[in-house]
């Protein structure tokens, strides 16, 4: 395998991002044909796991962190805290020769995917779905620049193949970091997420798919009559430490996570607020970023005891 040398970006918003010099090395289940469910079909249960209240969407930064922390949290009454896990994440990168998207990913995120029974099953093991991030790495292209359906389609595949390949439960796209442009790259166009996640729908009907509601993609969610909201099931709230409903047209308040926090970042008074709000107003997910190795169940505690009136305890 080839070594590159990249930079690697943390998901804290652009304004106040970051930046880690790194190597990169370069180095799939199938779903059979079926019918594409409608839209209420793709919606899943809309309570967390095990106890009713809104889902917990966790993303870790594998660069740093270990993504089997999230299954190391759980209510004082057994249930998981978290319902979803993300691995942060992987990249689009850019092949100037054919011209095309490539899926890449780093060594860190090699190793979880080229780890599953180590890291991935004992999470699903416990009921928590496992997502891929997937975002820009500064060459040019990104989930809102396909210059066609077909080449939407192929990356679409290429996605789809690695939920395959790794037992993944879904896919998460962020439209961050492609510095679109780059490379002799289009700049972002109307057609481009409708049709990349149209096609991943067709891949893969079963599965999950989420937007991190940010980036150009944002306001790119409708072409000839198709939105992204009756392909994806959720979309959550991109700026940490703020409360701020996405706009995604077709997807209920269940599907939605309006409150987003920095376990590193957000004051636990904050994230209370913003889970008693996620409550109130009835929204069905809420979103956390950065789980670190350390401690932080009281932190946690701060959060669940808002959404389900219940503490959080770290496992062994």
């Amino acid at each position: 395998m080839r070594k590159l040398f990249n930079l690697s970006f943390t998901k804290a918003p652009m304004a106040l991002l970051g930046l880690t010099l790194m190597f990169t090395t370069a180095c799939k289940k199938n779903e059979t044909a079926s019918p594409v469910p409608s839209s209420d079909a793709l919606k899943l249960g809309t309570n967390a796991i095990g106890v009713s209240g809104p889902k917990g969407v966790c993303y870790v930064e594998v660069n740093n962190n270990d993504i089997r922390n999230v299954g190391k949290y759980t209510l004082s009454t057994g249930q998981q805290l978290f319902d979803i896990g993300i691995i942060f994440a992987a990249n689009i990168n850019y092949n100037t020769s054919t011209q095309k998207a490539v899926l890449f990913f780093n060594p860190q995120v090699t190793n979880v995917l080229s780890n599953t029974s180590t890291y991935i099953q004992p999470l699903q093991a416990k009921g928590i779905k496992v997502l891929l991030s997937i975002l820009g790495n500064h060459q040019g292209a990104g989930i809102s620049n396909f210059p066609s359906q077909a080449a939407a389609q192929d990356f679409a595949q290429q996605l789809s193949n690695a939920v395959t390949t790794y037992g993944l439960d879904g896919i998460d796209f962020d439209d961050e970091y492609a510095d679109y442009g780059t490379n002799g790259t289009g700049q972002p166009n109307s057609s481009s997420f409708v049709y990349l996640v149209t096609a991943l729908r067709q891949l893969m009907p079963n599965k999950i798919i989420s937007f991190y509601y940010y980036g150009p993609a944002a306001s790119r969610l409708s072409y000839n009559g198709v939105t992204v909201g009756s392909k994806v099931n959720y979309s959550w709230n991109a700026i940490y430490g703020s409360y701020s409903v996405p706009n995604v047209p077709g997807l209920s308040a269940a599907n939605l996570g309006p409150a987003a926090i920095d376990i590193q970042s957000t004051s636990a008074s904050t994230a209370a607020s913003l889970a008693t709000q996620t409550v109130n107003n009835n929204y069905g997910i809420y979103l956390y970023y950065n789980l670190p190795n350390s401690d932080v169940h009281t932190y946690l505690s701060s959060v669940s005891n808002a959404l389900y009136g219940k503490p959080t305890v770290k496992l062994p």
